[in-house]
This record gives structure tokens, C-alpha cells and sequence, in this order.
């Protein structure tokens, strides 16, 4: 499975202070936002990833990610100039993903709940069609929102509806097999103009091949899009980390408990940046301090 982060968008929600820099390279706590789905695509297993973003912001992201080598990882990088919608990452990226299956990850969503890397690894190795990502929230009808019958079996799924059939969110993550390159080739702009993920969804739920995942009690979602999400965000994650004492999201450490990188490797990685807590907590990840 290929993966690809959507990290395009002017981020007006959040002006000024993304008039000069993306909203995917700002600070959750200790790391850019940026780290946090390319860390849910490598807890599924993936290592080939596509960044896609803005002509001005990504010589930013290159220069903060490399070529992913540093993480066992090869990274490739493509232009969104306009935010034509979610499903057009599918078009832009139709050469890197050639003949695989893809995840899509939104730059500016987060994840975090035991067992998730189980899980997701379980959705690709199952994968046939579309695999969805349901969270429950107060304020449904904010969001596109799914429906399953008692067996778990999804049965619609509305974009921002006035009277939701459910409290369940889909969420930023989103697993397709290679079908959704043409699907997303033949889709026709909505009415403000953008190839919309949820036209995507819906040829897979009339297909009968769409499924919608569950994350329950104790897992947390979260998405960054305003000055008091983005907050919230960082100070969650310090929590976290302050009483657990491990870092959310470390790709460093990712890589090495995967298996993508050496102890070795992983030590030379935070000794760079061993002026920094952070760089601190990667040398002893890699010493088996933690």
C-alpha cells in the first residue's frame, strides 16, 4: 500500500499566522503537525509516501522531511495549487500510485488509541474496496457522517446532514484499493467546484465494498483547523507525553519499533537534534531506555 498526506489548503481558518508558513509545518506541542499522519501511515505499515501541498509550501516540507531515507522511508512530493478537493489527490497522484492500494491521511487530523497500529495493519492485509474511519462526536452534523445497521455494516453516508442518522464522524483516514485512481478520474466537481471524497465513498457503499471502522471509547481524534483545536491539540499531547513519559507520534521511534531503521540508526538520528528533549528521548528510544 502506497500512502499519501494531504497537506495542502491556505489554512484561512487559522490567519494570520499561516499567512507565511502551511498549517501542516505549525507546532503540535513538540513536533510539526505534519509528523502526526505520516506516523499513522507508517503504524500501517507503509513506507512509500506522497506529500501533497502548495507550490510555495513545498520546498518547506522537503526541507523538513528529505527523501524519508533518514526514517526507512522514501518520501515524493507533488502540487496541489489550487484546494480542489480531498478526491483530487487521487488524480495528482495517480503515477505514485500506480498499481497499489492507498491510504489517505489529511495533514492536519490526529490519532492516537491503544491497539491502532494492530488495526490498521489488519484493514490493509483485508483490504477490498474502501475502508472508512468512524468517530463519535456531539456535533455531527459539522461532519460527513456514516450509518450502520446492528451488524456493523454501513449503510450511508451523508455530508454535513441537518438531521444525522448517526454521531458518527468519518474521520481524515481513509484506505482504498486501486479502483478509487478511476473513480477519482471520472468524478464531477460538486456544486463549490471540488472533486469531493464523499462521491468517492458513495461509489464504494453502491458497490456494496465500503466499510466503516469504528474507533471507540478511549481513542482520541482530533483536527487542528482552528486557533482553539489547535490548542487543545498541543496541550493534549502534553499531557500525554508529560505523564507517560513517551512522545505521540515519534517517527523516529516508529521507524525503529517497526523495524524500518536500526538502534544504531535511530541513535545517530537523535543525537542531531540532542540539544532538544525530544533529540533526548530518541537516543534513549534507540539505548532501550524506553
Amino acid at each position: 500500500m502506497k500512502g499519501i498526506v494531504l497537506a495542502g489548503g491556505s489554512g484561512t481558518r487559522l490567519h494570520p499566522i499561516t499567512q507565511a508558513v502551511s498549517k501542516q509545518l505549525l507546532p503540535v506541542y513538540d513536533k510539526p503537525m505534519i509528523y502526526y499522519p505520516i506516523s499513522v501511515l507508517m503504524l500501517a505499515g507503509v513506507r512509500e509516501i506522497l506529500v501533497i501541498s502548495t507550490p510555495a509550501d513545498l520546498p518547506n516540507f522537503r526541507r523538513l522531511l528529505g527523501n524519508g531515507e533518514q526514517f526507512g522511508l522514501r518520501f515524493e512530493y507533488a502540487e496541489q495549487p489550487q484546494p480542489n478537493g480531498l478526491a483530487e489527490a487521487f488524480v495528482i497522484g495517480k503515477d505514485f500510485i500506480g498499481d497499489d492500494d492507498v491510504a489517505l491521511v489529511l495533514g492536519d487530523n490526529i490519532f492516537y488509541g491503544s491497539g491502532f497500529s494492530k488495526t490498521l495493519q489488519q484493514k490493509v492485509s483485508e483490504l477490498d474496496g474502501c475502508v472508512l474511519f468512524g468517530y463519535p462526536v456531539k456535533d455531527p452534523e459539522r461532519y460527513g457522517v456514516g450509518e450502520i445497521d446492528a451488524d456493523g455494516r454501513l449503510l450511508s453516508i451523508e455530508e454535513k446532514p441537518a438531521k444525522p442518522k448517526s454521531n458518527k464522524a468519518i474521520t481524515g483516514l481513509y484506505f482504498y484499493d486501486n479502483q478509487v485512481v478511476d473513480i477519482a478520474a471520472n468524478l464531477k466537481p460538486s456544486k463549490r467546484g471540488e472533486l469531493e471524497i464523499t462521491d468517492v465513498n458513495l461509489t464504494y457503499l453502491r458497490q456494496g465494498r465500503a466499510e466503516l471502522v469504528e474507533l471507540t471509547r478511549g481513542f482520541a481524534w482530533l483536527d487542528t483547523g482552528t486557533h482553539d483545536s489547535l490548542l487543545e491539540a498541543g496541550q493534549f499531547v502534553q499531557v500525554l507525553e508529560h505523564r507517560q513519559g513517551v512522545r505521540i507520534a515519534c517517527l523516529e521511534e516508529i521507524a525503529l519499533r517497526m523495524g524500518f531503521i536500526t538502534a544504531d540508526e535511530c541513535y545517530a538520528l537523535g543525537a542531531k537534534l540532542a540539544k532538544s528533549g525530544y533529540g533526548e528521548y530518541v537516543m534513549a528510544v534507540a539505548k532501550g531506555q524506553i
